[in-house]
C-alpha cells in the first residue's frame, strides 16, 4: 500500500469533525469537586505525562485538536489542517481570537515553539510525536506549516492537550523549561484558569470568562482534591463531596460496589486513545535484572490473570507481547510470543534460572531485588505483595518500596536508583507514541519521566524501530513490529503484565463529562452538574 493510499484511509478513520454543539439540556454554574489521585508532582504537562497532570493540565492548556469517542479529529486551537501529497508538510489553519490566560494572543509562534523548542526537547512523548518534523513556518499568526522530513500520519494522534500542550512563548523562551513558575502557576488558554494550589488539600480552577467557545465551560469552578486514603476517596464519594473520580481513585472493590448503587454509575468510556499497559520496568545495567534469564523468569513467574481477577475485579486483559492485542486491528500485534503465560509458569521460571546457573543458596534464595511500586494507590501495594509472594517461589526474595509521586519519580527516571519498578504506560494510538520511548537508545534520557529507565539498548531493535516509523506499507510495517516482539520477547526489558481497563466513577449529577476520548484527561469544557 503507498503512502498516499495509507495516508487517506488513516485521516479517514481519524477524521476531522466539529466542535460538538452544546448540549440543549445544560445547567450553566456550580462547582464540580473531583478526585486527583495522587497529588500531581507540578502542573507542568510539558515536561511531564503523570497521570494525576493529565487530571488538571487538561483543562487549563490546550492541543490543536481533542478526539471525540469515535477517535475522530474535533478542532481546538487548529480549526483545520491540510496534509501535502507527499505527506511531508501539514498545515494548520490555526483559530483566531484565542487569548492566553494573561490577555496575550495566542498566535503561530506559540504553536512553533511548543514543538520545537519544548515537546521535541523536554516531553517524554514529543521527540517520538514529532520525530519527523524538521521545522515550522508561520507566514501569519494563524498558520503554522509543520516541515517533515518523512512522512508521519501518527502525529495527527497526538495532539491533544495532554499529549501536546501548546504553551505560551511568550512565558517560557528563554527561561530554564525544567524549572519553570509554570510548573505551580499555569497560563494556558483552556477553559479553565488556574487560581490556587493548596498543598495537600486542592487546586482550585476557575471558568475562563475570555474562553473562545461561546457560553463555554458551564461550570463555574473545577477543585481537584487530593484524599490519600482509598475508603475515605469512596467515602467522599458516597456523601457527596466529590462527584468523580477516575484513574482507579475509587479502588475497583468498592467500584463495583458502586457500580449498583442508585445516584452513582460506572464507565470505561474516555480512555479510547491512551491504551494503557500495566508492566514491570527492570533496571537493565546491574545484577539481578542485567541478566535476561532472570528479567524472563520473573515474566513467567507472574500470574497475570490472578492480577487482574484478584485485584483488579476482572478488568484487564493478560498482556502477551511488548504491544498490546489491540494493535491486532491495525495488523501490528503478533500472537504467540514466549515468555507471556496467561497463569504463572513457575516450573518453567526456575528451569530458565538453573540453566543460566543462577542457583538458590541455603536458604532457597537465588537472588534479591527492590520492587518500587507506583504510588497511585492501594490496588498497587496488594499487586506488590502479590509479586512478593509470586517471586519467593523461584528463589527472588524482594522487599517492596512505597514512596510519595515525585520521590518515586526522580528515583526512576533521574537517579535510576532501583532494581524493578511496576508501574503502566500508555502505548496510545501507534506504537512510535507510546511503545517506543520505552526501547530505544535515543530513549534514555535522564530526567525525563516515562522513557526508556530501564537504559536497555539494542542496536538491532533500533534499526528496527527506526523503520517501523517511516514504514508506510501496511504489511511491511507488520513485518517490522514482528520482529520487535520477538527481541523484546527474549531481551525482555520490560515485562508487560496486563492490558488495563480504567474505571470512572461519578455521580449521576454529572453531566457530559465522557464527551472526549481523553476522558478525565480531557477539558471538562461541555460538563455541567444538574442542580
Amino acid at each position: 500500500m503507498n503512502f498516499r493510499i495509507w495516508a487517506a484511509a488513516a485521516l479517514c478513520a481519524f477524521g476531522l469533525t466539529a466542535v460538538p454543539a452544546p448540549s440543549q439540556a445544560q445547567e450553566a454554574g456550580g462547582t464540580l469537586v473531583y478526585i486527583v489521585q495522587p497529588e500531581p508532582p507540578s502542573l507542568a504537562s510539558f515536561l511531564s505525562t503523570s497521570g494525576p497532570i493529565g487530571l488538571v493540565a487538561p483543562k487549563i492548556y490546550e492541543g490543536l485538536f481533542d478526539y471525540d469517542n469515535d477517535l475522530k479529529i474535533v478542532p481546538a486551537l487548529a480549526e483545520s489542517y491540510e496534509v501535502s501529497a507527499d505527506g511531508k508538510t501539514v498545515t494548520f489553519t490555526l483559530r483566531q481570537g484565542v487569548t492566553w490566560h494573561d490577555g496575550a494572543p495566542f498566535t503561530s509562534a506559540d504553536v512553533a515553539f511548543s514543538v520545537m523548542e519544548v515537546l521535541k526537547q523536554v516531553h517524554p512523548r514529543g521527540p517520538n510525536s514529532f520525530r519527523e518534523v524538521t521545522s515550522i513556518d508561520t507566514p501569519d499568526e494563524h498558520t503554522a506549516v509543520f516541515n517533515l522530513a518523512n512522512p508521519a500520519p501518527y502525529m495527527l494522534r497526538a495532539l491533544s492537550s495532554y499529549e501536546s500542550p501548546m504553551v505560551p512563548k511568550h512565558l517560557l523562551e528563554g527561561t530554564d523549561l525544567r524549572n519553570s513558575d509554570l510548573a505551580t502557576s499555569p497560563v494556558g488558554t483552556g477553559p479553565y484558569k488556574f487560581v490556587e494550589w493548596k498543598k495537600g488539600q486542592y487546586i482550585r480552577l476557575d471558568k475562563n470568562e475570555a474562553y473562545w467557545q461561546d457560553g463555554m465551560p458551564y461550570l463555574d469552578r473545577l477543585v481537584g482534591r487530593f484524599i490519600p486514603d482509598a475508603s475515605t476517596r469512596t467515602a467522599a464519594m458516597e456523601n457527596g463531596e466529590v462527584m468523580y473520580g477516575a484513574y482507579g481513585a475509587i479502588p475497583n472493590i468498592d467500584a463495583v460496589r458502586l457500580r449498583d448503587t442508585d445516584g452513582f454509575s460506572v464507565t470505561t468510556d474516555g480512555y479510547s486513545m491512551i491504551n494503557p499497559m500495566a508492566l514491570i520496568e527492570f533496571n537493565t545495567t546491574k545484577p539481578p535484572f542485567d541478566n535476561p534469564a532472570v528479567r524472563k523468569a520473573v515474566s513467567l513467574a507472574i500470574d497475570r490473570e490472578f492480577l487482574i481477577e484478584n485485584i483488579w475485579f476482572g478488568y484487564g486483559k493478560p498482556a502477551t507481547s511488548a504491544l498490546s492485542s489491540n494493535f491486532a486491528a491495525v495488523g501490528l500485534y503478533k500472537e504467540g510470543m514466549p515468555n507471556y503465560p496467561k497463569n504463572a509458569d513457575v516450573a518453567g521460571a526456575i528451569a530458565l534460572l538453573d540453566a543460566a546457573g543462577i542457583m538458590p543458596d541455603a536458604n532457597g534464595v537465588r537472588a534479591t531485588a527492590t520492587l518500587d511500586l507506583i504510588p497511585y494507590g492501594e490496588d498497587w501495594r496488594r499487586a506488590g505483595e502479590y509479586m512478593k509472594q509470586a517471586l519467593a517461589e523461584i528463589g527472588i526474595a524482594i522487599e517492596l518500596r512505597y514512596e510519595d509521586v515525585p520521590t518515586w519519580l526522580k528515583r526512576i527516571y533521574a537517579d535510576y536508583d532501583f532494581d524493578f519498578n511496576v508501574n503502566y504506560f500508555y502505548q496510545l494510538s501507534d506504537p512510535v507514541l507510546g511503545v517506543h520511548r520505552h526501547y530505544g537508545t535515543d530513549q534514555i534520557r535522564q530526567g525525563t519521566h516515562f522513557v526508556n529507565s530501564s537504559r536497555y539498548s539494542n542496536p538491532e531493535l533500533d534499526a528496527l524501530l527506526a523503520a517501523g516509523a517511516q514504514e508506510a506499507d501496511a504489511t511491511k510495517r507488520a513485518e517490522i513490529y514482528g520482529q520487535v516482539q520477538e527481541i523484546l520477547a527474549e531481551d525482555m526489558p520490560v515485562a508487560n503484565l496486563f492490558e488495563m481497563q480504567f474505571l470512572t466513577v461519578y455521580n449521576d449529577k454529572l453531566k457530559e463529562h465522557a464527551t472526549s476520548a481523553m476522558g478525565a484527561y480531557g477539558s471538562f469544557d461541555r460538563a455541567w452538574v444538574e442542580q
